[in-house]
């Protein structure tokens, strides 16, 4: 595939990247649509982990399957993948040569893992007083935890999101997708714009030290607040909400929806459009604190109401009454939406490799108006750029 010119917003930018999985991966991915230049360093047998994590696997130019699983191809796109052996004399040297060029380093080793191989920001910071390296562990560099080994479902444990979710008489359950590797990555790329950001001003490159379970930790947002207001355990909600009432999904006579009524205006003109005003009126459910107190003999109320029609009438009636409500979709709704489609949500991809001549993948949600993400390059197959990388960084013919 040709490789467009493009200048990005992060154009200029280059980026070594040592991380697999996928909380690093999805870091360098953005930093790549945003115009750096990732280069992926993976290991000379297997490369990154999750080439192998399926099925399915994307078939090949003729059909037949290959190694490249659909969860390496979500994190992976705009890089060149190059194949290096740090733990032989020859790849450190080859990873030296192109630090000296590299403006960020990226890395989810164990804590102190790359310090075996002299590749630890203590070792390096003095030769390269620029670069940005940034860390990515389970449980970060200091305290008790720093050499435990950290992954997604157990940080999502051990962090409290999955004590919030599920049935309340069912079992603790995780988010469908790991959403606390995708999370640290959201976090580790903003924190790397703004030490390159600072790098600019003073000269000075810097360590981040990111963790899953800080990171996991901090997004309990609302949830972990109400706790530290109040040093009182929440109790799982499924789907509703512990602040507002009704907020959760509902059944229909057909379809199940979600009702988000989010202040006392919006649930009077849901009562309105339900035609049940004395619902309004009951000093009960007048205001928020009391639809809380409230809560279970309100919720059997609205559901009663919501079973007498389908949800295509509720949908249309509650959206035109500026009630907020929506399907619950499954994936197949989800990519057919005429609006997911006018958003480019889906985005197919140029790929020289693959069956069709095309991956699809998930675009970037970034809209802007001077410097938009761009697709450059499809996910790399190992080593496949090693002629590139060693020409375009290093000026080897």
């Amino acid at each position: 595939m040709p490789e467009q010119a493009h200048e990005g917003a992060l154009s200029g930018i280059r980026i070594l990247d040592l991380s697999r999985i996928l909380a690093g991966p999805s870091a360098t991915q953005l930093l790549g649509d945003l115009g750096a230049d990732v280069i992926k360093v993976e290991r000379p047998d297997e490369g990154d982990d999750t080439r192998k994590w399926g099925p399915p696997y994307i078939a090949d130019r003729d059909g037949s399957p290959t190694n490249e699983s659909a969860y390496y191809l979500a994190a992976n796109r705009n890089k060149r993948s190059i194949a290096i052996d740090i733990a032989s004399e020859e790849g450190r040297e080859l990873i030296h040569r192109l630090l000296a060029q590299a403006d960020v380093l990226v890395e989810n080793y164990k804590a102190g893992g790359l310090a075996k191989y002299g590749l630890s920001y203590e070792q390096l910071r003095e030769r390269y007083p620029r670069l940005v390296y940034c860390s990515i562990t389970g449980f970060g560099h200091t305290g008790p935890y720093a050499s435990r080994p950290g992954y997604d479902f157990l940080i999502q444990g051990m962090g409290g999101i999955m004590s919030l979710t599920g049935v309340p008489n069912g079992e603790p359950m995780k988010v469908g997708v790991g959403i606390a590797d995708v999370m640290t990555g959201m976090y580790a790329t903003v924190g790397m714009l703004a030490a390159l950001q600072h790098r600019d001003k003073t000269g000075q490159g810097q360590h981040i030290d990111i963790s899953l379970l800080d990171t996991q930790i901090a997004w309990l947002v609302n949830a972990g607040t109400n706790y530290l207001a109040e040093r009182k355990l929440p109790t799982r909600l499924g789907n509703g909400h512990p602040n507002i009432v009704p907020y959760q999904v509902f059944p229909t006579a057909d379809s199940p929806m979600i009702l988000a009524v989010g202040n006392d205006a919006q649930f009077r003109r849901f009562c309105q459009m339900a035609e049940a005003e004395a619902l309004a009126d009951d000093p009960r459910y007048a205001t928020n604190v009391q639809r809380i107190a409230h809560r279970e003999a309100l919720v059997d109320q609205v559901a009663s109401l919501l079973k007498k029609h389908p949800r295509s009438h509720w949908l249309q009636k509650l959206e035109s009454a500026g009630v907020p409500c929506g399907p619950v979709n499954d994936l197949n709704d989800v990519f057919s939406d005429p609006h997911v489609i006018a958003r480019g949500s889906e985005l197919r991809m140029p790929c020289e490799w693959a069956e069709g001549g095309e991956i699809r993948l998930l675009a970037n949600p970034l809209k802007m108006s001077a410097t938009p993400p761009s697709y450059r390059r499809p996910p790399p197959r190992l080593n496949e750029h090693a002629q590139s990388v060693l020409r375009d960084w290093l000026g080897e013919h």
